[in-house]
């Protein structure tokens, strides 16, 4: 099953959050941020703005992006887990 994400929507999954700490400290589960570091998975044509005009996307498949902490709508199909979020939701594209 694939996810066509519609309009200016991305389809990411996040990345595991680190489990020490730069000191060596073992995190417990309950102790790890969520990660804001995901991987895109699929991405949508873009968005019209008020005059028609397709505005392309800025990220494409494979793309390691910084998100919003708490955005996006998060979905599983089978065994994976999902986020779909806003182009507006990506901050920054991490290279």
């Amino acid at each position: 099953m694939n996810i066509k994400p519609l309009s200016d929507k991305v389809v990411i999954r996040l990345t595991e959050a680190e489990e020490t700490t730069k000191s060596g400290i073992i995190l417990t589960a309950a102790a790890k941020e969520k990660p804001q570091i995901a991987e895109v998975i699929a991405v949508g044509p873009g968005a019209y703005d008020k005059n028609g005009v397709l505005i392309p996307m800025t990220v494409k498949v494979g793309d390691k992006v910084l998100t919003s902490k708490y955005s996006g709508s998060e979905v599983k199909l089978g065994s994976e887990e999902y986020i779909i979020v806003g182009l507006n939701d990506i901050l920054a594209i991490v290279e």
